[in-house]
């Protein structure tokens, strides 16, 4: 296992994000067909139409796809992949166990629930630089019975996220620059993800996903809900249905990606946050993303990193 495409998730969209994927025939196709899916949906990247929850997770899986099926068009695959949060339907469909048009539908579906769950008053913050024990301590210490916050994201040793209310996350701001954090900030999400203040979106996704029909993966498939490589169809679809209610494990995920061989990290469009996250993790390998490294070079890195894949893969 030496090459692996990492999908990344809300917090990492940008404006012209669908208008600057790469230049290519796959692309443009999939852009069409996501206009066919669901119209609107193939060139909604400006600042005000990526304000929407539903906007944003719908055009980061119509940049993942596109992406992935540039790369395979051209002869570069991935022994693995894995999605951040939102990033999981795309990995999910490289992986075989979702069609496009069945992502795009979970998609919006999901999207829609978080914002009519918390349409205003929630949203998650960075914190870097206490570690995880510390970080954790400090987000239940500033927790109140009817207005808690939760350690939603742990993508670091020394990088986490926090989920809650704006009151509370405003608490935890004040506390951690108290305790010496590094740096909080604020991400451009405004839905508390990754905890159990989604456990009904949670329940609603997994009647939604228990429709799908399960299909055996085609490429392995590691679940931020609990860091471990998937091995069926079933329990990928209860890792992008649960997973939005549980503690995403970035740290877990790179990890093992590490260990299994990994020597390669290809980041789909938007962004470099999840490449860069893996790259800190794994010294040792080479990460890059789409957004800053020519269509043409990710394929030959991927091809001289996967000596054992036929260059027509």
């Amino acid at each position: 296992m030496t090459v692996a495409f990492l999908y990344p998730g809300q917090g990492t969209q940008r404006p012209g994000m669908l208008h600057d994927l790469p230049g290519h025939p796959a692309v443009a196709a999939t852009l069409a067909e996501a206009e066919d899916i669901l119209p609107g949906s193939s060139r909604q990247d400006d600042a005000r139409a990526l304000a929407s929850t539903v906007t944003t997770q719908i055009a980061l899986c119509v940049a993942g796809v596109a992406a992935t099926r540039a790369l395979a068009a051209e002869g570069a695959a991935p022994d693995a992949v894995a999605g951040h949060s939102a990033g999981a339907f795309p990995a999910a469909v490289t992986a075989g166990v979702l069609t496009f048009a069945e992502a795009l539908a979970a998609v919006r579906h999901r999207a829609e629930l978080m914002r009519d769950a918390y349409p205003s008053g929630y949203g998650m913050a960075a914190v870097l630089g206490l570690g995880v024990p510390r970080a954790r301590a400090l987000i239940e210490s500033i927790t109140i019975d009817d207005d808690p916050a939760y350690l939603a994201v742990i993508d670091a040793d020394q990088q986490v996220v926090a989920a809650g209310s704006v009151r509370a996350l405003n608490r935890l701001e004040a506390a951690a620059e108290q305790a010496g954090a590094r740096r909080v900030h604020r991400l451009p999400i405004a839905v508390p993800s990754h905890c159990p203040l989604l456990a009904g979106v949670a329940d609603a996704m997994a009647g939604h996903l228990g429709t799908v029909p399960r299909r055996p993966l085609t490429v392995p498939y590691l679940g931020g809900r609990t860091g471990r490589a998937l091995q069926d169809a079933d329990a990928v679809l209860d890792d992008l249905a649960r997973g939005v209610a549980a503690t995403l494990r970035w740290r877990d995920v790179v990890a093992l990606l590490g260990e299994l061989g990994t020597t390669l990290f290809v980041q789909a469009p938007p962004g470099n946050v999840v490449a860069r996250l893996a790259g800190a993790a794994n010294p040792g390998a080479r990460a890059i993303t789409l957004a800053g490294t020519a269509l043409a070079d990710a394929v030959e890195l991927a091809r001289r990193a996967a000596p054992h894949r036929p260059a027509e893969a």
